[in-house]
């Protein structure tokens, strides 16, 4: 295990030479929401030994430099949203929010982009956009908290990755510091380029472990002219997520394919004090189409309808859309009201297996006796299962969770899944990713961090181990 030094006097005397006295914290009370993200398994939590807010990428290359120097950790960190503990200081040291760089720098409606600061919050952007009668597509559940920065480092998905893809299809190019404390610009405003390595594809995803961004150019593109939201409900779980490839299958690029099953719907029923269509017994299917003119989408909508009601459902409605997707994104709280502490697993199947995955976790949750919630976007096989602690002890949880995962994420790797589809690895699915990794892969990455971040200052501990 890597051996860092402890932040002396010294050095937070550098650190407030570079970003001014208020900007330094040290104080515990300040220190304590920067102990943690959305994860709230105390045991997750880690105290660092500072944090220090820059305002610019200039302060945030020294500080860099002045880490690496001196050997202490440094932890990236956005709105703290996050659900895998990726910005978490497991090893102390310093955490360098970039909350105080928060500016939309351009936005430019003839060639549609919009040059951002990390720590914009993304409802912010789709906000600024619209108001030059433009749309961001990056739509993360949590878009209304997180930042923009985040979203880039996690490669956030969210509702409308159906359509659009994830952040990584909404980037042109970003100013990111290096380990080292380097300013460089990777990717540019461009439709192609091999101009070699895509490197500003490899810093998207890399969860803060590559490098600090600090400067975003976001692709934007002309709001949608027609778009409307319908609500199938089904009897089962099956003619629900089977629903997925039918709607593929007939040439339909629905924006939005959202899934929520019974047990959830009556969870979120219960958090907002509002009654939800047939929550008595039915299975959500919330479908968003968009299109040129009225008559597109009445086309769609219609087959839509049709192949919904030929794959079982009870009933196909046009829903209130600031109702639905109230209740689809409630989706968290919800089930935190619940259980504080859970198991959230973030899985990524090809579409065609959604089923299959729903019947293990069935087989699974009733044979460990797990409470779980059910939730996702179905149109790119992300599923996000909520496994609930309730009133369990520790050690039958501990005992239990770590049993499911082990044959949940043997039956999704042998389907063609992946540990997580938007959420990360962080460091709470550290030893999951070095369990169901090839070796080769993991390999690769290593090279790729030590040659990038050769003292390991740069968040480290988090996706895999190096050493």
């Amino acid at each position: 295990m890597k051996q860092y030094n402890s932040v002396t006097q010294t050095i937070l005397d550098q650190l407030k030479l570079i970003v001014g006295d208020r900007y330094v914290f040290t104080d515990a009370e300040k220190m304590e929401p920067y102990a943690h993200d959305e994860v709230t398994d105390s045991r997750y939590h880690h105290m660092p030994e500072v944090v220090v807010l820059p305002d610019a990428a200039e302060q945030v290359a020294e500080i860099l430099k002045l880490a690496n120097r001196e050997l202490i950790p440094i932890v990236p960190r956005g709105a703290g949203t996050g659900l895998a503990c990726g910005a978490v200081p497991i090893d102390g040291g310093i955490v360098l929010s970039l909350e105080r760089m928060n500016r939309v720098l351009e936005i430019n409606d003839e060639c549609l982009y919009m040059i951002v600061e990390p720590g914009v919050r993304t409802d912010d952007v789709q906000k600024a956009a619209k108001t030059h009668e433009l749309f961001y597509a990056g739509d993360p559940c949590s878009g209304d908290s997180c930042f923009i920065g985040g979203n880039v480092a996690t490669n956030a998905g969210g509702n409308k990755a159906v359509k659009y893809g994830t952040t990584r299809h909404q980037v042109y190019g970003m100013q990111v510091v290096t380990p080292t404390g380097d300013i460089v610009e990777l990717g540019g405003r461009l439709a192609k380029n091999t101009t070699g390595y895509s490197l500003e594809q490899l810093l998207i995803g890399s969860e803060g472990t590559l490098g600090v961004i600090t400067r975003i150019t976001l692709k934007l593109m002309p709001l949608p002219q027609h778009v409307v939201d319908l609500l199938a409900i089904f009897p089962d779980i099956d003619s629900a997520v089977g629903i997925v490839s039918k709607v593929i299958k007939a040439g339909v690029t629905p924006t939005c394919v959202e899934f929520m099953d019974n047990v959830t719907i009556k969870s979120v029923e219960h958090f907002l004090n509002e009654k939800l269509p047939h929550s008595e017994n039915g299975h959500y299917i919330i479908l968003q189409v968009e299109a040129d003119t009225e008559d597109m989408l009445d086309d769609k909508s219609v087959l839509l309808d049709e192949l919904c009601t030929e794959n079982g459902a009870l009933s196909v409605l046009v829903a209130d859309p600031q109702k639905i997707w109230r209740a689809r994104k409630a989706f968290a709280e919800a089930v935190r009201h619940e259980s504080l502490v859970m198991g959230k697993e973030d899985i990524v199947v090809p579409v065609d297996q959604i089923p299959q995955l729903m019947r293990e976790i069935a087989v699974l949750s009733e044979k460990y006796q797990l409470v779980t919630r059910t939730a996702s976007h179905a149109g790119d096989g992300n599923v996000h299962l909520n496994i609930l602690k309730g009133n369990m002890p520790d050690d039958e949880w501990d005992q239990k969770i770590e049993a499911m995962q082990t044959e949940l994420y043997a039956a999704v790797y042998r389907i063609g899944g992946k540990l997580s589809g938007e959420h990360g690895i962080g460091y709470k699915r550290k030893q999951l990713m070095q369990e169901f990794t090839p070796v080769g892969e993991l390999n690769m990455m290593r090279a790729i961090k030590n040659a990038l971040d050769p003292n390991l200052i740069l968040n480290p501990g988090k996706i895999f181990d190096v050493e």
